[in-house]
């Protein structure tokens, strides 16, 4: 009898928001992304909280049929923030080991909308990956022009000679969720997977 475990479902780690935000266009678009990680089959891990954005792809994933793994600080958990119905809750002790074990299980990145905590996510992974210590693909999803103003300062960083243009071609930004999905698991067909974060 073959008792090997079958291999885990593709698997997006998304940085967002804990909050909504003020336009109704992002939460619509936590939702959809959500519904689409879901649909396919795939799995969700995030921070592990129930408000603003990061519960809204966590309830939408589940609706669909989807696992959600979540990564919790203690600190924030015992703000009762964590969300209580998810796949797999993880409560670690630290920031830094919140971050490490949510980007240990992803396959691809993406960023919606959200505040200093979502920027630092997406320029720690990116960075990560411009030091060699990933491959795997990362996304931007620009909702309602979100993102707009912050590219074209990556632009510049590009311009004044700070960033390669190699570097700033790594971040896949769309505006529509499954489009950049889709790009996403393309990319990620090609990269080494998720054991490559073992060096951090």
């Amino acid at each position: 009898m073959n008792d090997i475990a079958p291999p885990p479902p593709f698997t997006v780690c998304v940085y967002c928001g804990s909050r909504h935000g003020r336009r109704s266009a992002y939460t619509e678009a936590a939702r959809v992304l959500g519904r689409s990680i879901g649909e396919r089959g795939w799995q969700l891990v995030y921070g592990g909280g129930k408000v603003g954005l990061m519960g809204e792809v966590a309830d939408a994933v589940l609706a669909a049929g989807g696992r959600v793994v979540g990564v919790i600080p203690e600190s924030l958990m015992k703000r009762e923030v964590g969300h209580p119905g998810l796949s797999e809750l993880h409560v670690v002790p630290t920031m830094h080991k919140r971050k490490q074990m949510m980007a240990e299980r992803a396959d691809a990145f993406v960023a919606l909308p959200g505040g200093i905590g979502t920027l630092e996510e997406l320029f720690e992974v990116w960075t990560w990956r411009q030091l060699g210590y990933h491959d795997q693909p990362i996304g931007l999803l620009d909702v309602d022009g979100f993102y707009e103003g912050l590219l074209a300062f990556m632009q510049r960083t590009v311009d004044e000679g700070f960033l390669s243009q190699a570097q700033q071609s790594v971040l896949q930004v769309e505006t529509d969720p499954l489009a950049l999905l889709d790009r996403l698991a393309a990319l990620a067909q090609r990269a080494g997977g998720p054991d490559h974060f073992g060096r951090i």
